[in-house]
Order: structure tokens, then C-alpha cells, then sequence
């Protein structure tokens, strides 16, 4: 088959590789869609991999081909979304259904094989059945809708809560595309490019509620925006100090600042920013992957009802629609920057 193979830092080449079969448990996945994450590209130019050689991806859905020993065969030619963490069922976190923090976790694409390859194999275990109406381009970013949601709910929003957003790549835009979904009547974005401008008009945010962060303060401009007061919720979808601060520095009394994005470096807070924290009762909340318990209630299932009744629309952010020959092409403008883009997708259907 062919497949996207990651072999050492920088060394990323399309080749042909062994097709693998499905094993007991498991079930062959022929990728129909799958999308670039952006910790794929520190994975593949700077950090490498866990172990090489390795097939990289985790947002990807397909349809399944074949079933290994113990599964039932009407599985075969269903279209599935692949939840690409594989926990180990046994410790304290999986016995509370708590998959997303397990202590022993297998990760598909990052650990293990994943989505960059014209096939894959996931364990039944991660596989969710897609409705006819939900795409295969949507299915493949059930991943980082999913991780938005867990985010949002583990925030615990009310209906009269000013929120900010800050960092509108693929996690910031779906989380707007959430919150407005679920009536946030204040919500206001900052991004650092005229792009995310337009992608933040195109999900439904105002244009007067975008802050350049080029030429503004956001934390300034969020107290200009809500009479002094500050926000109730502050998103971190950047995972920089100066972001850290800044949503400190907008939070109103009792606020919560939710840390999405991964740490770009370590992170210090000043004395007067600590003091803060303190005194107006601040929360700094972790959040972290998805829920996904097989069960209507989890993150997964909530977003695929969403889809399903044409509530959120995340094809609207995919700007790159790439073949399995010009794949590449993808990594490197995400890389160089040498381009705008939102969501960049290899499309096999």
C-alpha cells in the first residue's frame, strides 16, 4: 500500500509499505479522508516520533475492509471515525471510564500506526459507526471537534458568560463553532492573521469581535469590550506565557482560564499575575483529549449528533484538499508557513 512514513526527523517519504491485516480485535480501515494535525508537523520536521519507522496521522476515517477473529462481519463496509487513543483498560483512570488520561496508553499515528496510509489497523474498540448524512471529510475531524467539546464542557459555561478565545487554528475555529452552536450570546476570538479573520466571519463570528493580535492587546481590548469587567471563561488555544497572561490579566472575579493548547515552552508568571489568581479567585483548568466511552453522553457521540443534524459545519475551516501524490505538498506549507490554510486534508475517496 501506499502510505506517508516518517523514518527519523525530517526524513518523511511516501513509499509503498507492507499493507497490515486485521488481527483479533482489530478491524482494516481503507482511509477515505484525513487531516493534518498540528502536532504533526513538530512531529515530522523536529521532535520525531516514539519509535521509528512510523506512519503519523490521528484525524482520519474510512471504512472497514476486514474483520479480524471474534468480530462480527457485519462490520465489513461500514463507515467508521476512528477515536485514535488506545487505552489499556486497567488503570484507575480507564476503570472510571476516565479513557483520555490513561496511565499506559497506545496512540495511533504517534505511537503507533495511523491514518497517513492508504490503510490502518484499529482496534474495534475505537471505532465509531458514522451516520449516512455525516461526510468523510467531517469524520476526520471528529478528533479535534471532540477535544474542543471536552474543553467546553469541562468549563461548565452558563448562558450569560463572556468568553474569549484565543488562537484560532483548527481546535480555536471549532470551539467557536461550538460555543456559537450552543447559544454563547458574547463571543469574542483573536488571531494574528487577516485569514483568520475571514475563517472567523465564515463560522459566524462578528467582524468587531475579532482582535488583531498585531496591533492590539487582547487582555486590554477584552476589558475595553465588557466595560472593564473581563470575561467569565478565557480559552488558551496557543499554549505561549504572554497568552497565559493575557487571559489572567481579562479574567473578571471567580473566572476560569481553560489551557488547551499544548505548552510551546515553559511557562513563569510574575508576582502581580499570581496576586491575581489569588484574589479575584481565579481557576486554571487542564483539559485534555476527548471522552469516548461508547455511550451517548461522551464527547464523540455528542459531536457526531451535532453533525448529523447539520448544526456544525467544520468543512467550512478545511481549505486544502489534497491526493495521496500531492499529500506532501500539505506539510510543507504548514511547515514553511509559506501559505494561509486551515484544515489540510488528504482526501482518497
Amino acid at each position: 500500500m501506499k502510505a506517508y512514513v516518517l523514518h527519523g526527523i525530517g526524513d518523511y517519504v511516501c513509499e509503498e509499505a507492507k499493507k497490515p491485516c486485521a488481527e483479533a480485535g482489530t478491524a482494516l480501515v481503507h482511509v477515505k479522508a484525513a487531516g493534518i494535525c498540528g502536532s504533526d508537523i513538530p512531529r515530522v520536521y523536529r521532535t520525531g516520533a516514539y519509535h521509528h519507522p512510523l506512519i503519523p496521522g490521528h484525524e482520519f476515517a474510512g471504512e472497514v475492509v476486514e474483520v479480524g477473529e471474534g468480530m462480527s462481519s457485519a462490520l465489513i463496509g461500514k463507515r467508521v471515525g476512528v477515536f485514535p487513543l488506545i487505552p489499556c483498560l486497567k488503570c484507575p483512570q480507564c476503570q472510571k471510564k476516565q479513557y483520555e488520561m490513561c496511565d499506559s496508553y497506545n496512540y495511533l499515528g504517534s505511537r503507533t500506526n495511523g491514518g497517513f496510509a492508504e490503510y490502518v489497523q484499529v482496534p474495534e474498540w475505537n471505532l465509531i459507526e458514522l451516520p449516512d448524512l455525516v461526510t468523510m471529510e467531517q469524520a476526520a475531524m471528529l478528533e479535534p471537534m471532540a477535544v474542543a467539546v471536552h474543553a467546553i464542557r469541562r468549563a461548565r459555561l452558563s448562558g450569560a458568560d463572556r468568553i474569549a478565545v484565543c488562537g484560532l487554528g483548527t481546535i480555536g475555529l471549532c470551539m467557536a463553532m461550538f460555543l456559537l452552536d450552543g447559544g454563547c450570546r458574547e463571543l469574542y476570538v483573536a488571531g494574528n492573521k487577516d485569514f483568520q479573520k475571514e475563517m472567523a466571519q465564515t463560522i459566524g463570528i462578528k467582524a468587531e469581535n475579532f482582535c488583531d493580535i498585531r496591533c492590539e492587546d487582547f487582555s486590554g481590548w477584552l476589558l475595553d469590550k465588557t466595560e472593564g469587567l473581563g470575561v467569565e471563561v478565557f480559552f488558551d488555544c496557543v499554549g505561549k506565557n504572554d497568552v497565559l497572561e493575557q487571559g489572567i490579566k481579562s479574567l473578571r472575579a471567580e473566572g476560569k482560564m481553560m489551557l488547551v493548547g499544548n505548552p510551546a515552552s515553559d511557562a513563569a508568571l510574575e508576582k502581580n499575575l499570581y496576586w491575581k489568581i489569588l484574589r479575584r479567585q481565579l481557576r486554571l483548568i487542564g483539559t485534555w483529549n476527548s471522552s469516548f466511552t461508547h455511550e451517548e453522553s461522551d464527547d464523540w457521540h455528542y459531536v457526531l449528533k451535532r453533525l448529523e443534524e447539520g448544526k456544525v459545519k467544520p468543512e467550512k475551516i478545511i481549505t486544502h484538499r489534497m491526493s495521496f501524490d500531492t499529500f506532501m505538498e500539505g506539510f510543507e506549507i504548514m511547515h514553511t508557513k509559506s501559505g494561509d490554510y486551515g484544515k489540510i486534508m488528504l482526501c482518497n475517496e
